[in-house]
């Protein structure tokens, strides 16, 4: 498939998405989010692919939607159905409806979505980051979330999301004002799992990913996804009785004899998935 507005690159067991309107601070687009998912899907569905980054090109992660699309909405007083504001992404079975919604689908993605944020996450670009599993920040990104300052409301379901990374004061303290913040506050609030120096980002961003697509079972993680976010509507009782299934099902499985074997064999580990 050829792509125009974003790169996708597949090596070393992982799949690179990178966002590609540099003059825009990759201001987000009906065509790039049709691409984004097309690209996700390809990754998905790719067994050779074990972890995915998502990352901006230029100077900015994503600096929300593009602002033609914004005002021509103010023209029109409504809007497009391009935006699809309840449409779901997909149906798939033994996955909530929670994360099939528009945005909301990365979770339901069995493989591991990092964020790679190197420059400017505003608006639907600061909610794209929100729903992927891990954020690592350059030390020259900035974060906001902007809705109050376009007289808008916070968008596609990061009521919901914001608060259950960062806590409510965070959360309402982000939306209300819609100030910026720069990589360290991002931290401090626990909106970024880690700040990378920026001449070595991508390169230690793509280290940590490696780690996970040779040394980890794939299988592990793919549960261990699953469990984490249907979790957030469990309670303590349920996540333990499912935990106990889970557990029972993995010791039948080849990963867990490769995981004995290497550490008893004192070698890399060959992990199938299954």
């Amino acid at each position: 498939m050829s792509y125009e507005q974003i790169r996708f690159d597949v090596s070393e067991r992982i799949a690179t998405i990178t966002l590609h309107r540099p003059e825009k601070l990759n201001a987000w687009t009906a065509q790039m989010d049709q691409e984004v998912r097309a690209a996700m899907a390809i990754a998905e569905g790719d067994p050779e692919v074990r972890v995915i980054i998502l990352t901006g090109a230029g100077r900015g992660f994503c600096a929300g939607a593009d602002m033609s699309l914004l005002q021509g909405i103010a023209d029109a007083g409504e809007a497009p159905a391009a935006l699809g504001h309840h449409a779901p992404a997909a149906t798939k079975a033994n996955v909530r409806a929670d994360f099939q919604r528009k945005y909301s689908y990365f979770p339901s993605l069995s493989k591991p979505v990092i964020a790679a944020i190197n420059g400017h996450a505003v608006g639907l670009g600061l909610i794209l980051s929100l729903y992927c599993d891990l954020r690592f920040a350059s030390n020259e990104a900035k974060f906001g979330t902007a809705f109050a300052r376009r007289g808008l409301i916070a968008e596609y379901g990061m009521a919901w999301m914001l608060p259950r990374l960062i806590g409510h004061a965070h959360a309402l303290d982000l939306l209300f004002s819609a100030r910026i913040i720069d990589a360290d506050e991002a931290e401090r609030m626990g909106l970024v799992n880690r700040v990378i120096p920026g001449d070595s980002f991508l390169v230690d961003v793509r280290a940590y990913a490696l780690e996970l697509a040779n040394n980890v079972s794939p299988r592990s993680m793919t549960v261990m996804k699953q469990q984490v976010y249907n979790a957030m509507f469990q309670s303590l009782e349920e996540a333990t009785i499912s935990s106990e299934a889970a557990m029972l099902a993995s010791l039948r499985t080849d990963d867990f004899r490769e995981g004995v074997a290497h550490f008893v064999e004192k070698r890399a580990p060959n992990f199938t998935g299954r």
